[in-house]
């Protein structure tokens, strides 16, 4: 009669207690499933294997991890595997895709929150994956409430053609499918492939003719790349410079013996030098490295590779004179014995070191331009101080130069010639010839050639639209006390470039805006010591000037979404050359494209939940284990 009058012991009780305690272990067991594919995903690691059975001495990461998970904590060990109630182990490979899946979506509704309505930018490229598979990788530019840049990795589609047309068809979709509207494009940023920028034909031409105003930036890094390819190209001493380089390169690095005699001429040479005191020691210091091979579309690559052959260029010229020596053929003695006296030449000691001056100026430049949170206006600042750089260089940087040359091909036992003999050109006629001294072929012909080429190419990699675009945007550069801010070019910028942004009452209201923000802006303590508008956008938001002046903050974000370089894209592209490998090239394109999504905006999937992931792979569909 008193188990009858305790309601703890009444069958709804008990049934409900044991339900809840049913439902906490199978959340317990897709927790573990979770919290594996989560890491694993991070750290860029397959999940499968090709043979998972239970005598498989290697089941793969997620199952070999799980057991681990097991081992380590009993609580988990009672629910997973073999101990799963209805065979409920949450471990197929279907499990695992879904939850994916559910980080995937989560990080790319995330993205459209932060967005919020806000006008963006969107920058594109497209790569063949592991499978010669094309894939498209789409990027969102953006300004936060907090006014902080932001460049997210929206999704990665596969295309069955890179024309125009497909490239537009396949962004409209995901743009729609996100709840992105067309019309708040603003900004485009691709390389300079025909596709993509042609004028009449191409992808932001389409783009242009559903929303006018979504003006197009060409890749300032891609810009960069191209002038020092252009460089190359024009001066025929330095197109000739590069064949030889990658030439030498291909040479001492066609094999492991011949990399490992460069390793160990390089190991005895930097023992030496420390035994006489020549360099200091440390951790980090001196190590021995190899040879990096200048690629055309590798970024950086071509300073990289003259650098790497200056640092290690005696321990070349023994390796490409023992392989004259010794080769085992003819023809690899003769190439090495013509490589050979290529390094020991003064004009490729000379061009060796003129691209290093020249690159070293232009390399820290192409590495700014790949930040996310780089703007516009500071990118064309940073190009207008590397022209000076390069005409300082240009004006006084001759006889310093010379000297470092000399002396290098002094301790490099490399002939100098006599600076003040008669140049003589071979292969020309001497009725043709002028004449004229070594030094000055030297200094004007190659020197000072190089040096006229790269500017002029920095100078022409602008359309005249673009040009005029950022021109009237430097008005709003807070440098130098806001010494260029002018009203009437700001409102220019408004009525010719964002008419749609602003209506005509706004126009009158942001004039009125503008002669208030002048008289307080530069004055604020906070605000008056700005370095670029980026910091400017964030410091109207710290300090509440963006709700005084709502419509200069709604211009300030819009010259912001301007993008400055296609980096992001290009590390979606590395980020999937790591993600699917040769052994993992049967991937498919929806398994690849939620794992990019992951693995690329990590910062934003590990915020989520475990409790919120679980909720939703729950409302996904109907599962055999209860969950909530």
């Amino acid at each position: 009669m008193e188990n009858l009058k305790n309601q703890s012991c009444h069958i709804e009780k008990v049934v409900k207690r044991q339900t809840t305690q049913e439902i906490q272990n199978n959340r317990l067991r897709i927790k573990a499933s979770i919290d594996i594919v989560r890491w694993l995903t991070f750290q860029a690691c397959a999940f499968r294997e090709h043979d998972e059975r239970p005598e498989s001495k290697n089941r793969g990461n997620f199952l070999e991890m799980m057991e681990l998970l097991a081992s380590y904590n009993e609580q988990i060990g009672a629910f997973v595997l073999g101990n799963a109630p209805q065979n409920a182990k949450y471990t197929s490979h279907q499990i695992q895709k879904e939850i994916l899946h559910v980080f995937a979506r989560n990080v790319q509704s995330s993205i459209c929150h932060e967005i919020d309505g806000a006008r963006f930018c969107l920058i594109v490229d497209e790569a063949r994956d592991e499978s010669r598979r094309e894939q498209m990788a789409l990027v969102i530019r953006f300004v936060d409430r907090s006014g902080f840049i932001q460049e997210r990795f929206l999704d990665i589609v596969h295309v069955k053609d890179t024309t125009a047309a497909t490239l537009k068809e396949e962004i409209s979709f995901v743009l729609s499918y996100h709840n992105l509207d067309v019309q708040n494009i603003r900004d485009q940023g691709y390389d300079g492939v025909s596709n993509m920028c042609g004028e009449w034909n191409g992808l932001q031409a389409l783009f242009i003719n559903d929303c006018p105003y979504a003006y197009y930036v060409h890749c300032l890094a891609h810009q960069l790349q191209l002038a020092l390819i252009a460089a190359a190209r024009e001066i025929s001493d330095v197109h000739t410079f590069f064949q030889n380089l990658i030439f030498i390169i291909n040479i001492v690095s066609a094999s492991c013996k011949r990399n490992d005699e460069l390793r160990a001429f390089q190991a005895s040479t930097i023992e030496h030098l420390v035994d006489i005191g020549e360099i200091e020691t440390g951790k980090g210091v001196n190590q021995v490295g190899g040879l990096q091979r200048p690629g055309d579309s590798r970024w950086s690559s071509h300073f990289k590779s003259i650098c790497s052959l200056i640092k290690i260029y005696g321990a070349t010229c023994l390796v490409l004179e023992n392989i004259a020596l010794d080769g085992s053929t003819y023809s690899q003695r003769g190439d090495a014995a013509f490589s050979f006296k290529l390094l020991m030449s003064f004009d490729f000691a000379l061009i060796l070191h003129i691209m290093k001056d020249v690159m070293g100026i232009t390399d820290m430049l192409c590495q700014a331009l790949q930040q996310k949170s780089q703007d516009i206006l500071n990118a064309m600042h940073l190009v207008t101080t590397t022209k000076t750089l390069i005409q300082k260089l240009r004006d006084d940087g001759w006889k310093t130069l010379l000297e470092e040359v000399t002396s290098f091909c002094k301790h490099q036992d490399i002939e100098v010639p006599d600076m003040d003999a008669c140049f003589s050109s071979v292969g020309r006629s001497h009725r043709k010839q002028k004449s004229v001294t070594v030094e000055h072929h030297y200094r004007v012909d190659i020197f000072t050639a190089i040096i006229d080429q790269q500017l002029q190419e920095l100078n022409n990699r602008f359309n005249e639209q673009a040009i005029e675009l950022l021109q009237l945007s430097t008005t709003l550069d807070p440098r130098n006390s806001y010494k260029l801010f002018n009203i009437e070019n700001i409102c220019l910028l408004v009525d010719k470039f964002y008419p749609q942004d602003f209506s005509d009452q706004e126009k009158i209201h942001l004039r009125l805006q503008l002669q208030h923000y002048e008289l307080d802006v530069p004055n604020h303590p906070k605000l008056k010591s700005m370095s670029s508008i980026a910091d400017l956008c964030q410091g109207l938001v710290e300090t509440g000037k963006s709700t005084i002046y709502p419509l200069v903050d709604r211009l300030i974000r819009l010259i912001l979404t301007l993008p400055v370089s296609t980096a992001t894209t290009e590390r979606a592209f590395s980020a999937m050359k790591i993600v699917k490998t040769r052994l993992r090239n049967r991937m498919e394109d929806d398994f690849l494209t939620n794992y990019l999504i992951v693995y690329i905006e990590k910062e934003i999937a590990e915020r989520f939940t475990i409790d919120m992931i679980i909720d939703d792979f729950y409302s996904m569909k109907e599962r055999r284990a209860q969950l909530k």
